[in-house]
């Protein structure tokens, strides 16, 4: 008998194409995501000739009204059981609030919140009826603190944190897991589409994107609550869990900041 599919959204770059490698190379078939085909297209074949699993391939944007559903229904009409769902799509915006387009803020809202919401629901119940499955989402080490100068992105983190918290205790008795992974700066394409660039204090804890996806899929399986990957990262965490409020956004406001300025 086959194994359930594992769905992996924003797959055609960084993260999420190395968690797609990693979960056909234990022999997962793959449902992968995103808005450019011909990556995921790429991708498909150099996966199905190296591990020989089967793929399917959906090009979606999910900031779009109704994406997720639509991902779903798409889905249910191959009838491709999902048993692993990877939210990995997401957007950032770096500079001054006052300063941004608000119909690209729409749009990360959209993306880093609404869709993977929803997708969670739905996929979610499909697999407490099935008794079990995997669920992880992609948040970011800036959910744990208001960071200025990616203000709106790093609420969109925390509102990850928050409701998959929350969620976990809900799929407690459901046998479906629920992970999220806390990526410090990671090297993608990620920065580079948010505008956003690295503090130098920050260069030492910058990982591969190869390294966070394996320590994000060991974790996946073994039905870990959260994983921030990274030594330096998760200092950074503990610190902000413990000093004052007020001087670690000082701090991170003004290293970014410098490290943003014109």
């Amino acid at each position: 008998m086959q194994r359930g599919y594992a769905l992996v959204t924003g797959a055609s770059s960084g993260i999420g194409v190395e968690i797609a490698r990693q979960l056909a190379t234990r022999g997962y078939p793959l449902i992968l995501v995103a808005r450019r085909k011909e990556r995921l297209d790429e991708l498909r074949a150099a996966l199905q000739l190296a591990h020989g699993v089967d793929i399917a391939v959906f090009q979606q944007d999910l900031s779009a009204d109704g994406a997720a559903q639509a991902l779903y229904d798409a889905v249910q009409a191959r009838q491709l059981p999902v048993a692993i769902l990877v939210n990995n799509a997401g957007v950032g915006m770096a500079g001054a609030f006052l300063e941004m387009d608000m119909a690209r803020v729409t749009r990360m809202f959209a993306l880093n919140m609404t869709s993977l919401t929803h997708l969670t629901q739905l996929f979610g119940r499909d697999m407490v009826k099935l008794g079990g499955g995997h669920i992880l989402q992609v948040a970011s080490a800036a959910a744990f603190l208001p960071t200025p100068y990616v203000a709106a992105y790093a609420a969109t983190k925390s509102y990850v944190l928050a409701f998959t918290e929350a969620l976990r205790f809900e799929l407690k008795d459901t046998g479906v897991s629920i992970t999220t992974l806390y990526p410090g700066i990671t090297t993608t394409e990620f920065n580079e589409h948010a505008d956003a660039k690295t503090p130098g204090a920050m260069a030492l804890s910058i990982l591969s994107s190869a390294q966070v996806a394996d320590i994000a899929v060991r974790a996946l399986f073994a039905r870990r609550r959260a994983v921030i990957p990274g030594f330096i990262n998760k200092i950074n965490a503990f610190f902000s869990s413990i000093l004052p409020r007020g001087l670690i956004i000082f701090a991170a406001g003004t290293m970014m900041k410098r490290a943003n300025k014109p």
